[in-house]
């Protein structure tokens, strides 16, 4: 009945493969563009512009700070991914090396951040939308517009649009892997393809005195915005839940992995540079569509409407990708014993956790809806850090454990590299309020409660 007791990972690879699990349908593009579409959304069209007014110019500094910490966590990540292709990220890599207790512990800090993290954008999508719209002359009662309470002044009930789109993710999900995975493909190319259309288009206005001063709130702001913008590479992670999906995961999953991480860093630095180049930074002051707005200081109002439409298509993709990534979360604590078995029940016709995906979907669907969303991001940043902290240290404690492991990819310079992303990503939490430890602790207080309440004595383990 050890709290730290571990599963046996050999015991866990066998597990994965018996017949009638999920179906195995992607392959390394697949898994590109699965990490893309999960990066490149709400971080790329709105926090953007939050970054510029903290750091200034040196935002695109911020960017690289957290792609860093994104980085050296990444390749533990394909260490790890490469080596147990199963469902459940993290998790699962955590249950084998740190034990029940703590695998417990990130799998739900990973529930609250995927699913949070999903309802935050479908506002953000729903805005966006709504906008859109508003330009054919079609508007929503204000009732069905908007969350209670989230504009002041105006009687709304529910947002309807948030709602609608995640019930429309969630069927997509539910009826197959491979239809997710081709419909995310064509909207990934679309948004990556606008993207570059602002960059072609925006390079032609950037004055470099715009620039100048590049760090004007000193390193503190750099880091201050590298804490927030982290939130933009949140996703590459979701990646790892799609392991027993995979053709081929011990060649695959790395070049998912890093892949996806590369391209977009990539994107981030030039649209931060080329956005901050156009428009003074200070003028990002309470902007949500930073974007949008540089096009229009630049006077080319015509790619504002591609941008709205490549934000609305990125953050469906985010959606898609992080409720994905929590129900694999789902269904590995619940065949692990630790949730109820109906969570890891597999649909025998689409090869899909059935239930579990839609659980999740209506139940954030709704909060989506009825929820005011409005300062999450620190929230779903700090639940991340955590993770990416604990695989760094599963990776050292798997080389010590088992170092006759074949490992198709090695995380290379071990301890060194896992030891910087540790670093890294707890300099960045300790740029997050204290609010936010406070819930990240009162979240976690729950979850301690259930795993003793309930799931200590029901783990498969117990039984071994």
């Amino acid at each position: 009945m050890s709290i730290f007791r571990t599963k046996n990972l050999d015991a866990m690879l066998a597990a994965s493969a018996k017949p009638g699990g999920l179906k195995k349908v992607l392959g390394p593009t697949d898994l590109i563009l699965l990490g893309i579409g999960a990066i490149v959304g709400t971080g790329i069209f709105v926090l953007t512009g939050t970054g510029a007014v903290t750091a200034g110019p040196a935002l695109t500094l911020s960017f690289i700070v957290a792609a860093m910490a994104c980085c050296f966590a990444a390749l533990c990540y394909a260490e790890f991914a490469s080596t147990v292709p199963v469902a459940g990220s993290i998790y699962t890599y955590s249950y084998a090396t740190l034990g029940e207790f703590v695998a417990w512990m990130i799998g739900w800090d990973l529930l609250l951040e995927y699913g949070l993290a999903t309802s935050t954008v479908a506002v953000g999508w729903s805005g966006y939308f709504q906008s859109l719209m508003s330009g054919f002359g079609l508007v929503l009662p204000d009732a069905l517009s908007a969350a209670p309470g989230a504009r002041p002044g105006v009687e709304t009930l529910f947002n309807l649009p948030a709602f609608l789109i995640m019930m429309a993710l969630t069927a997509m999900l539910s009826l197959g892997m491979r239809e997710s995975a081709r419909i995310n493909n064509v909207m990934v190319v679309i948004k990556i393809g606008v993207v570059l259309l602002f960059i072609a288009v925006g390079v032609g206005h950037v004055k470099p005195a715009n620039w100048e001063p590049f760090m004007p709130y000193g390193m503190g702001g750099v880091m201050s915005a590298a804490a927030l913008v982290f939130f933009a590479f949140i996703g590459f992670d979701a990646v790892t839940s799609a392991a027993e999906e995979v053709k081929n995961p011990k060649r695959d999953l790395p070049i998912g992995i890093i892949g996806s991480l590369v391209v977009c860093t990539i994107l981030y630095v030039v649209v931060a540079a080329i956005m901050t180049g156009i428009v003074p930074h200070l003028d990002f002051k309470g902007v949500d569509h930073p974007v949008s707005l540089a096009l229009q200081v630049a006077g080319e109002d015509w790619v504002a409407g591609f941008v709205d439409l490549a934000a609305i298509l990125g953050m469906s993709t985010v959606i898609l990708v992080m409720a994905y990534g929590q129900t694999r979360i789902l269904f590995a604590m619940s065949r692990d014993g630790l949730l109820p078995a109906k969570l890891s029940t597999v649909h025998p016709k689409y090869g899909t956790p059935f239930f579990a995906t839609w659980l999740v979907g209506i139940i954030f669907g709704l909060i989506a809806a009825v929820v005011p969303l409005t300062v999450l991001a620190e929230l779903v940043n700090i639940g991340t850090l955590a993770a990416f902290t604990l695989v760094s240290i599963a990776v050292i404690v798997l080389r010590k454990k088992r170092p006759d492991l074949p490992r198709a990819f090695r995380c290379p310079g071990v301890p060194f590299i896992p030891g910087l992303a540790i670093v890294f990503c707890l300099v960045l939490m300790s740029f997050l309020s204290w609010h936010t430890w406070l819930a990240f602790a009162i979240w976690l207080a729950i979850g301690a409660a259930v795993y003793f309440g309930y799931a200590r004595q029901r783990s498969l383990l117990n039984k071994v």
